[in-house]
């Protein structure tokens, strides 16, 4: 049985790619890693249903909280995890501070999964994917900051939309790194911009971006394809790189392959879940 974990798989990219694995073969038992059980209950349930794979599975996970992410590798029942999702997270309109005192973009969309990764780490077997996007270089571009000033931003930083394509930034960042450290396949994946529950776009701002950056859009069905493809495909040679919306590699911007800041951020990250 090759078990798959899936964060945030009870919607929208993380449901779709859910289904398409499970729906490939009852060889895989995919677990529905959610922060909400009752959503993440009715998913699987569907997909169940729908497949007729029985072995689909959830648990409670918080990525944006540190003890969630401790608890949730402590009470997991396997042995051996065949693949590790990172995909859930949040939009950079989404303020505040996690419950560990960082800020709430960071935490979800980085520093709970750098957690969640390094805790599983001895028992992933095959992959991680990390779930990225072309926004890590937005149209107007942006400079690296620091980490600290990311984890612990100052008031003007803490409501800015920015928030979101520096926690893209360090997805890549975390890959890159993590890559050179493991002999797993690391890699990240850019599902492109999409309306899903993460990103409530109306049909305006979609046309817009049709009209301005249509080599930024993304389609639901075109990329859960790809990354449950992905997931079940036998041999994974790559690692260290960046699917874009499909089962193809592409490069990222120049700043995502800086080592210093690589390097600043991971060690950053462990001093704040190992404090």
């Amino acid at each position: 049985m090759k078990n798959v974990i899936i964060t945030g798989g009870n919607s929208g990219l993380g449901y779709e790619t859910a289904w398409k694995v499970a729906n490939s073969s009852d060889d895989f038992n995919v677990i529905l890693a959610c922060r909400n059980l009752q959503k993440a209950e009715i998913a699987r349930n569907r997909i169940s249903g729908e497949t007729g794979n029985p072995n689909v599975d959830v648990a409670q996970l918080d990525v944006s909280s540190l003890s969630s992410v401790r608890n949730f590798t402590e009470n997991l029942e396997y042995d051996e995890i065949y693949a590790l999702l990172c995909n859930a997270g949040i939009s950079g309109e989404s303020t505040g501070l996690s419950e560990d005192g960082v800020d709430i973009v960071f935490a979800t969309n980085h520093l709970g999964h750098f957690l969640l990764t390094d805790l599983l780490l001895d028992k992933i077997t095959d992959r991680i994917f990390v779930t990225s996007s072309d926004m890590h270089d937005p149209p107007r571009g942006i400079d690296w900051i620091g980490a600290q000033k990311l984890a612990y931003p100052d008031e003007k930083l803490a409501k800015s939309p920015a928030r979101y394509s520096y926690s893209k930034l360090c997805n890549l960042y975390f890959v890159y790194e993590l890559a050179k450290k493991t002999d797993i396949s690391v890699n990240a994946f850019n599902p492109g911009l999409m309306k899903t529950n993460l990103m409530k776009i109306n049909r305006l701002s979609i046309e817009f971006v049709k009209r301005t950056m249509p080599e930024r859009l993304g389609d639901l069905k075109t990329s859960s394809d790809a990354y449950a493809k992905l997931v079940i495909e036998t041999d994974l040679s790559e690692s260290g790189c960046y699917f874009d919306r499909s089962t193809n590699t592409k490069k990222t911007s120049d700043l995502s392959y800086n080592d210093y800041n690589s390097n600043e951020l991971w060690d950053l990250s462990e001093k704040i879940v190992r404090r």
